[in-house]
């Protein structure tokens, strides 16, 4: 299917261990036999051990300057053959490979993108006007331009609301913030407030929508160089981790009319080109959907939409960027993806069962589902999560709490920390 004579680098510069997407990345290409390369931390990472992974290379750090992330992607290209199919697996990324565009054009095949817009879908701050422009519904949105601006945006929008950082690929690691909380008081929302400038962007208080069975959708695609969506679909939550929020545990593949005529309609408005992975929420009282989140890049779940001919979302974009004709689209609505580590240990065999009732092997998109992290022609990688993340477990549950210090007056309030995380897709399993 695929032109193996051009290498894949796939950039990943947040240094979570658990991103399966980054496994389904390396799987996907190398089963074709195209030659992946992961820009990534890798140290303890699962998916260095997989037998599809053509070579690591050393990642820019978290807080790397836009100069040192292209010196490493310069670096990367001396030593693949030719141009390679680059692929940015997180916000971050794909924000850098905007910005380096030009300069990386000689090096590496990119969509042509439009200047500019993968930041502006990527900031939540500018998604309500781009969903405005475009007549998709978005849960009605304040930017506070104080504390007492965001104490009066809770008494207008009604509590409890959402709180997001506009830029969340900006949050450093060890802050303690969360890319998007839930606040139910104007304290939390005003305590929040001053944390702006630790936290590198605005502050946003978003109406919140009550989740529920059946509401919480998300879209994966590829837009290729004609404005077509391949490679992709319309999925339904059933779990995620945190429960009632954050990242998908286990998906399904749902036939939705509505909400692909939703995304085509948003594509086109913005000639966006490119993955791209947007999340939706049904409004309970207008049965509407509403636009939460826009990423310009793979989800992490993208392996859901491997339809019957083998295409996905990153076959898409490799046969898009090396002229090649897609097949035909095999639509395989039913499909179910399961995250392992993030259902209860105890019960990872029966939900796996249920949700995977005729699931021969991972090989072929033909299987009804797929497993994140555990295949037969590649199972070193689970076989390693499995120890890693029984690690992991075990530190958060064998680390002591914290002694509070005595006091000698009245505790202060319940500060923003405090509220429940939501929807943070890529690091809810750090």
């Amino acid at each position: 299917m695929l032109d193996t004579s051009v290498p894949a680098v796939l950039l990943r510069i947040d240094p979570n261990p658990f991103h399966h997407g980054t496994l389904g990345a390396v799987r996907s290409l190398g089963r074709t036999g195209v030659d992946v390369h992961v820009v990534a931390a890798s140290a303890g990472s699962p998916v260095r051990r997989s037998r599809f992974l053509s070579g690591e290379h050393p990642p820019p750090g978290p807080d790397a300057s836009l100069e040192e992330i292209g010196a490493t992607l310069r670096r990367v290209s001396a030593s693949v053959a030719g141009p390679a199919v680059l692929i940015p697996l997180d916000d971050a990324g794909a924000i850098a490979v905007s910005r380096l565009r030009e300069e990386l054009l000689t090096r590496y095949l990119l969509p042509d993108q439009p200047d500019g817009l993968t930041e502006q879908v990527a900031d939540k701050a500018q998604l309500p006007a781009l969903c405005e422009a475009a007549g998709i519904a978005h849960p009605a949105t304040v930017i506070p331009d104080g504390a007492q601006g965001a104490r009066r945006a809770v008494r207008d929008l009604g509590a409890p609301v959402v709180a997001k950082w506009s830029r969340p690929w900006l949050i450093q690691p060890g802050s303690g913030l969360r890319s998007t909380l839930v606040v139910h008081s104007e304290q939390e929302a005003a305590a929040l407030y001053e944390r702006a400038e630790e936290a590198g962007s605005r502050l946003l208080l978003q109406a919140y929508l009550p989740a529920g069975e059946g509401r919480d959708w998300f879209f994966h695609g590829h837009v290729d160089r004609r404005g077509v969506v391949r490679g992709g679909g319309a999925g339904c939550k059933h779990r995620s981790w945190p429960r009632g929020a954050g990242l998908t545990a286990v998906g399904r593949w749902t036939a939705n009319p509505e909400l692909e005529a939703l995304v085509d309609r948003l594509v086109t408005a913005l000639g966006y080109r490119g993955i791209l992975d947007v999340d939706f929420r049904v409004d309970a009282r207008t049965g509407r959907y509403c636009l939460l989140d826009f990423n310009p890049r793979p989800g992490a779940q993208f392996r859901l939409f491997a339809d019957g001919s083998g295409l996905d979302v990153v076959r898409a974009l490799h046969l898009d960027l090396t002229h090649r004709r897609p097949p035909v689209a095999r639509a395989a609505p039913g499909r179910t993806f399961v995250v392992e580590n993030y259902a209860p240990v105890s019960a990872l065999r029966s939900l796996a069962r249920a949700a995977l009732p005729a699931l021969p092997s991972q090989r072929g998109a033909r299987a009804r589902g797929e497993l994140a992290w555990y295949s037969g022609d590649d199972p070193m990688p689970g076989i390693a999560m499995t120890g890693l993340w029984c690690r992991h477990v075990a530190g958060r549950l064998l680390r002591p709490a914290p002694v509070p210090p005595a006091r000698t007056e009245a505790p202060p309030a319940v500060t923003a920390l405090d509220a429940t995380p939501v929807m943070d897709e890529e690091k809810a399993s750090c």
